[in-house]
């Protein structure tokens, strides 16, 4: 028995083919769910880190997903050094966290759960913020939403003005819903955050920032007339 083996079980060709359409990705897609993807990471929770390398360099989709939701269950139960190993381990391997759901899933549990405690450390996701990877940028703001559990949003609203004029609609999203939830915790740092760059911010990530203000407002910020 193996994770390959366990996961090819559970192959459906039909959702595969709706998979690819949805991501527009040269991935490989098995078509299994997230759920039973978790339970087999839980099966194999305690998988060699050599042996999640191995799953995580692979074009299957699901391989790379279940490796990372293997090194989350890891890194909850780890004592700090380990931790760190886990960390380390993501941010050498990110070439191969490549796609927007495998980031939402893992970004913030692993690159923020060992930044939670360490803001000294928090640099390295201003680095990641500038990276020229779509797929760095997106790991540095999602990674933030883990320090909200501390309402400490300095690093979301920061990292949000460093992407502000991202090229990319995956990084509108991801900035948007990022200061969204930070918003739902503290309005006025969002509105603060809005009345200096609601009329340059790109139309997507200002859609998603405003989503759960009233309708008249979101019509105000939206026509340029807060």
């Amino acid at each position: 028995m193996s994770v390959q083996s366990d996961l090819q079980k559970l192959t459906n060709k039909e959702k595969a083919k709706f998979l690819v359409q949805y991501f527009k990705t040269s991935d490989i897609f098995l078509g299994i769910i997230v759920p039973k993807q978790r339970a087999i990471a839980k099966k194999y929770r305690d998988l060699p880190l050599s042996d999640v390398e191995q799953l995580l360099h692979n074009k299957i989709h699901e391989y790379r997903l279940t490796a990372l939701f293997i090194l989350c269950d890891q890194f909850k139960k780890a004592d700090e050094a380990t931790r760190k190993t886990i960390f380390d381990f993501y941010l050498s391997n990110t070439q191969w966290i490549n796609n927007w759901d495998i980031i939402d899933l893992s970004a913030r549990d692993i690159i923020g759960g060992w930044l939670l405690d360490k803001p000294e450390k928090r640099k390295i996701l201003y680095t990641l913020a500038r990276s020229k990877s779509i797929w760095e940028r997106r790991i540095a703001i999602i990674a933030t939403c883990a320090f909200f559990q501390k309402n400490d949003f300095k690093d979301t609203f920061a990292i949000s003005e460093i992407l502000l004029h991202d090229a990319h609609d995956l990084i509108h999203k991801a900035v948007g819903w990022m200061l969204r939830e930070a918003g739902k915790r503290d309005e006025k740092a969002l509105i603060d955050f809005l009345a200096k760059h609601y009329k340059v911010m790109p139309r997507t990530m200002l859609r998603y920032a405003i989503e759960k203000f009233s309708a008249v407002r979101r019509t105000r910020y939206l026509s340029g007339t807060m």
